[in-house]
């Protein structure tokens, strides 16, 4: 009783907030997809580990080889030399390991590298939702790529195409331009801000065969 009682007051409340504020959400991947900068970093990224893995494959190299003239040797070493060279070849292992961590393992070279040429990308992208919440009335936006699991989304509260044509990137052969939809309980332009100059309205364009990937503009 208790479990259900919790579920329906946790319901009425975010039904209260829904109406109380203007939500919406972006699809961030969608976005970075059509950064051309965002394409650069993802090649330069596949440059390094390349460059890394090949670094890796001559250690392994090297520990196999250590490990096969150990193993075509052993019977004509003494004990002392078969320590000596069972050491050599541990020393290599644990190089060997010790670099994969340090290029691919967590917070490594490769995480590290990455995480600072997508640095002005994530900045540039953060700026333009935040100029789109802002000029929209949108209190709370998500992130449909991110962690939070989004089980079902209404296309009338999707930013995406208005963040990409903020980053400059709205494109005909690129992007369909959304149609309008109809007012919702949530998208009530009466709470919008006032932002200045209308937006002038757009025209419908010629029906045409359905491009992949297309985003639609929420109520505005």
């Amino acid at each position: 009783m208790r479990k259900f009682l919790f579920i329906f007051i946790t319901g009425f409340l975010l039904a209260s907030v829904s109406h109380a504020q203007k939500i919406g959400y972006i699809d961030s991947n969608f976005i970075l997809s059509k950064m051309p900068a965002y394409n650069k970093v993802q090649q330069e990224m596949d440059k390094y580990a390349s460059a890394w893995q090949k670094e890796i494959e001559q250690l392994q190299q090297e520990s196999d080889k250590l490990k096969q003239d150990y193993r075509a040797e052993e019977v004509l070493l003494t004990e002392q030399m078969k320590k000596k060279r069972q050491i050599e070849i541990a020393k290599k292992e644990a190089e060997l390991h010790d670099y994969q961590q340090k290029v691919f393992g967590y917070e490594g070279m490769m995480f590290k590298r990455r995480q600072e040429l997508m640095r002005p990308i994530q900045d540039e992208v953060f700026e333009a939702v935040e100029k789109v919440s802002k000029s929209k009335g949108v209190q709370m936006m998500f992130d449909k790529s991110g962690d939070l699991v989004m089980i079902y989304t209404n296309p009338v509260h999707d930013y995406t195409e208005y963040v990409l044509e903020s980053l400059g990137l709205a494109s005909e052969r690129q992007n369909q331009q959304g149609q309008t939809p109809a007012n919702s309980a949530v998208d009530d332009p009466g709470n919008l801000p006032d932002v200045g100059a209308e937006e002038p309205q757009e025209t419908q364009p010629t029906q045409q065969p359905a491009k992949k990937e297309t985003k639609k503009k929420p109520n505005n």
